[in-house]
């Protein structure tokens, strides 16, 4: 079964960087589309980012455009979050995901089959 761990969190000040990285082990990353979302304390989870099998389309929600960038690298089974100009808003454990298929439209929580653990990402002065 397709297994997938975070790791890259960590506390950060407003306006700093961080690279989220998700690796998967078990099966090949190949055949999924791939889903970054985060959870806030109180708060449902929310879509960030979703990428297609190929790393040839990306979506980003409204609130991370321009600041973040999802990536992929098939040969390593790995995903990226690269994050810029983050913000106190921007605090959450953020998860990555995995879902069947070639494409995606919108990183829907619920239509995600395989999920990693989450890292902690805090952003405070």
């Amino acid at each position: 079964q397709l297994q997938l761990v975070e790791s890259g969190g960590g506390l950060v000040q407003p306006g700093g960087s961080l690279r989220l990285s998700c690796a998967a082990s078990g099966l090949t990353l190949d055949f999924y589309a791939i889903g970054w979302f985060r959870q806030a304390p109180g708060k449902e989870r929310e879509g960030v980012s979703c990428i297609s099998s190929s790393g040839g389309s990306t979506v980003y929600a409204d609130s991370v455009k321009g600041r973040f960038s999802i990536s992929r690298d098939n040969s390593q089974n790995t995903v990226y979050l690269q994050m810029n100009s983050l913000k106190p808003e921007d605090t959450a454990v953020y998860y990555c995901a995995a879902i069947p298929g070639s494409v995606c439209y919108d990183p829907i929580p619920d239509e995600y089959d395989y999920w990693g653990q989450g890292t902690q990402v805090t952003v405070s002065s």
